[in-house]
């Protein structure tokens, strides 16, 4: 992380422990109870720190990744396919090589819509990818790992389309409610949280802005 990134990863750091949050109309103002009304939200991370995370988690898989060509990257729909994206476009400056990127939804491998906890998912998956996983390095690329439960549907799902050579994750956002035994191999940001936060990634491809948010005390409306 360069100088600038991280004076900006303290500063960011600091305003959290001061229980510094974002309103709505997006001041800067101290933290309240849980009982106002007005919608608060911490700033967790903003648009230089993703810019920066984005290009330390391409520096650590090529680092990782000897044989650049084997890799390939599949984005966890919504916000992970663009994330993969760009740590695509960050690998091809550093070493020439277009790595292939794919699309993961992962909603046909969740555990709670097997278990009939969710109901009413039909139509097509949304998961694409034109190019074999064989004997590749898998690189699954997600906004936020929080209880594993995403990312085990992800590993399920993958091999079902063949048998890689090794699997990793990569993630921005870490929310460390884990629930099965997995971690990331290359991690962005990791920030202490609560069943009841809830963790708000916003990209500019999706949401017009990047920025990542955590609001307290807002139930999810699902596992990640």
């Amino acid at each position: 992380m360069h100088d600038g990134a991280l004076l900006k990863s303290n500063d960011l750091r600091r305003r959290s422990e001061a229980g510094l949050t974002l309103t709505s109309n997006r001041k800067i103002c101290p933290m309240t109870n849980a009982s106002s009304e007005e919608l608060e939200k911490t700033i967790i991370m903003d648009a230089d720190l993703i810019r920066s995370s984005v290009h330390r988690l391409a520096q650590e898989i090529v680092a990782a990744n000897p044989d650049i060509h084997s890799v390939a990257l599949l984005g966890v729909l919504k916000r992970g396919r663009p994330l993969a994206d760009r740590i695509a476009r960050e690998i091809k400056e550093m070493t020439g090589v277009s790595v292939p990127v794919g699309s993961l939804s992962t909603r046909l491998y969740r555990d709670d819509l097997r278990s009939g906890r969710v109901t009413g998912i039909t139509g097509t998956t949304g998961t694409h990818f034109d190019f074999d996983v064989d004997g590749r390095n898998v690189v699954i690329v997600d906004d936020v790992l929080s209880t594993g439960r995403t990312v085990r549907a992800a590993l399920d799902e993958i091999i079902d389309y063949g048998r890689p050579k090794r699997i990793q994750l990569a993630c921005l956002v870490d929310r460390r409610l884990r629930e099965l035994p997995i971690q990331a191999d290359f991690l962005g940001w990791s920030v202490e949280t609560t069943p009841a936060d809830h963790v708000s990634v916003r990209l500019v491809e999706t949401d017009g802005e990047d920025v990542v948010l955590l609001e307290r005390g807002v139930e999810e409306a699902q596992e990640q």
